[in-house]
């Protein structure tokens, strides 16, 4: 497996071929030496941008070549870096190349009106998308060997590839063929998948076959339950999740307790920009990025920071001063964070796996708001699917939309034998075909839809924490019947009635008017089913019963979890284990992301929290517990298999380590 630095950028230069003397300002040695100075230790450099354009002096295309590069851009940048000790990847765009889509309008990937998808003809931008079953593959193929061949890259990154579905001629002709129908939109989604699977197989023997340690890697904008069956075609993961973007605070941890059980090592891209790619002289606020980069820590991951090079190809040095920062703070924390596995309890399946997309909008709101949930109530935990193993976990949590197959059916089976637990909610455990529970461990009845939306749970026997009293559950959920001896645990109250234009109470909904005759949770030996989407409902209006409902659930599942802290919801904590080392760290964090702005979160302050008690759970006996890297013994109890200690302060951040003897 690939082992990748700690401390990368990503430095974006789509730049148009408008603009005159690229490169024209590039210094090597002022370039390199910047990098250094902000303790980068890889660069990813580029090679050709969405303009369509190289920047290199290439001889097998030089119509392609930037026509005002005044330098020989990326050999220049290759050297100055490794003559540093930084690595250097090269950038390869794929589906959005503008001059190949101008002057090829044939390879462009079509939608079922047979209209080009992507950037409309009057409209800013060169998202035209450009189809993998096109003669496009060959010279991509051609240019990448070229890229290869003539320079010493570190590896190749490759953007903008997705299974597209197409209904250009070539993908007709071939999906017949192939005796698959064009019409039927499945058939298209399963050979879109199937093309992309040949070109990520091509492209990444095309760079091993000259470059036999090459890193390679090919991105789509997010990582999840599609890419285990193409992992072959990675040398590891990384994960473009920008905050001030489309992605926002919650997508990189979705993304990241997923990826880390791949089996291959990952990096995840931030940016240094207010906003995302492309905002050029925009500086995000230290906090955040402090935050961004150790946050990808405490969850297993390097760092990569996006930037965008001036077309003059001047570094900007205001931004390396500023990467220097955070990057500062990454190098300290190296030494407790190389080759550390997470220490979990928890394995959240994700519905995205059942999903028909796995693009970023069709990651379905529950596991958004389950990852927010259990982060929020310090619990330690992975994102998994169902080909994970679930042995490594003492609870399984299916959030809102797991299908439950035979084949499923039969593992979660195995896994309870053995002591697991399930906390599940919704429609997870039904069937495919949804008219049944499949997973009869839950000891619920299928019987339909809930006939009042909203109704009101009682919380009861989960009610620690909460009013004794009806919550207003704002979206519907199932109607279910309690198997023979099965605990009811929350009752449901109904309204008077469902509010139409005929029945209609108020502003909203309809008050309680009585006992309702489903209930709202049940428990069946060591499973929990709730009835509601608890977790959709959280990532929609984050109501504090439906996670107390979910929290006093676990407690009755795993009350022995691996870490307690009095902390406030806002703080983030992490245990991981370097067992070379025989020492547990745990990751503590405390930057409160605010909706200051209509579109954005924002980071700008650091609220430092004071005497923060914590327990962790241990394996054996503690020789020592520091914060670190200061190196600062504390004091600490040990007993119960636990051990306890307060950290002093939290500001921002703090990590502590427990020598184990």
């Amino acid at each position: 497996m690939i082992e990748l630095p700690f401390r990368q950028i990503h430095l974006d230069f789509h730049t148009s071929g408008l603009i005159p003397d690229i490169g024209g300002e590039f210094d090597p040695d002022e370039f390199g030496d910047t990098l250094a100075r902000a303790h980068v230790n890889s660069i990813t450099c580029f090679a050709r941008c969405h303009h369509g354009w190289n920047y290199y002096r290439s001889e097998k295309h030089p119509e392609r070549v930037h026509p005002h590069l005044k330098c020989d851009l990326l050999p220049m940048q290759i050297e100055a870096c490794h003559s540093r000790g930084i690595r250097v990847p090269a950038y390869i765009t794929v589906q959005w190349d503008l001059y190949t889509a101008e002057r090829h309008p044939e390879w462009l990937a079509l939608d079922e009106n047979g209209c080009r998808q992507g950037t409309k003809p009057f409209e800013a931008g060169f998202y035209q998308r450009l189809c993998l079953n096109t003669p496009y593959v060959d010279f991509l193929a051609e240019h990448t060997a070229e890229v290869a061949e003539t320079m010493d890259i570190d590896g190749v990154f490759f953007d903008i590839v997705h299974a597209t579905p197409c209904c250009c001629q070539y993908c007709i002709d071939d999906m017949l063929e192939g005796g698959m129908d064009p019409a039927d939109a499945g058939q298209r989604g399963s050979f879109a998948q199937e093309v992309l699977e040949r070109f990520q197989e091509r492209m990444f023997e095309v760079v091993r076959a000259r470059k036999p340690e090459a890193q390679v890697f090919f991105n789509s904008g997010h990582v999840g339950p599609g890419h285990r069956r193409i992992i072959d075609n990675y040398s590891h993961l990384e994960l473009e999740s920008l905050p001030g973007g489309a992605w926002g605070y919650s997508h990189f941890p979705v993304a990241q307790r997923y990826a880390r059980g791949l089996g291959v090592d990952t990096v995840s891209h931030t940016g240094k920009f207010h906003t995302t790619w492309g905002d050029f002289h925009s500086f995000k606020n230290p906090a955040a990025l402090e935050f961004e980069c150790l946050r990808m820590l405490a969850l297993g991951s390097k760092c990569e920071i996006g930037d965008q090079l001036h077309p003059g190809g001047k570094i900007c040095a205001h931004t390396y001063d500023l990467v220097g920062e955070a990057y500062a703070k990454v190098e300290a924390a190296e030494p407790w964070c190389d080759g550390a596995e997470a220490v979990v309890d928890i394995g959240l399946m994700t519905p995205e796996e059942f999903a028909t997309d796995a693009t970023r909008g069709a990651i379905p709101e529950a596991i958004f708001g389950a990852v927010r949930m259990l982060q929020e109530a310090q619990h330690q935990f992975d994102v998994i699917d169902s080909q994970s193993d679930f042995s490594r976990y003492r609870l399984l949590v299916l959030p809102d939309g797991i299908v439950v197959d035979d084949a499923l059916e039969g593992k979660f089976g195995d896994y309870l034998t053995g002591g697991g637990a399930i906390l599940a909610s919704y429609r997870s455990g039904l069937c495919p075909e949804g008219d049944r529970f499949n997973l009869s461990e839950l000891g619920v009845v299928y019987k339909g839809e809930a006939p009042y939306s909203p109704d009101f749970i009682v919380p009861g026997e989960l009610g620690e924490g909460m009013r004794d009293t009806g919550h207003v559950m704002y979206q519907g959920g199932l109607r279910v019947e309690p198997a023979v001896g099965v605990e009811v645990l929350s009752t449901v109250m109904k309204p008077y009635f469902n509010r139409t234009w005929r029945h209609f109470c108020s502003h909203r909904h309809t008050p309680m008017e009585g006992p309702a005759e489903y209930p709202g949770a049940v428990r069946a030996g060591q499973c929990i089913y709730l009835m509601h989407p608890v977790f959709s409902l959280y990532e929609q209006r984050a109501p504090l019963w439906c996670k107390c409902l979910v929290a006093n659930a676990i407690e009755m599942l795993v009350p022995d979890r691996t870490l307690r802290a009095e902390a406030p919801s806002t703080a983030i904590f992490t245990v991981n284990e370097q067992a070379e080392q025989k020492r547990l760290v745990v990751h503590a964090l405390h930057y409160i992301p605010e909706k200051r702005a209509r579109d954005l979160e924002i980071i700008e302050d650091i609220i430092p929290l004071h005497d923060v008690a914590v327990s962790v759970r241990v394996p054996g006996e503690v020789g020592g517990v520091a914060l670190v890297p200061q190196g600062e013994a504390i004091e600490f109890e040990q007993g119960a298999g636990r051990v306890e200690f307060v950290i002093p302060v939290i500001e921002g951040t703090q990590m502590v380590e427990i020598k184990m003897t």
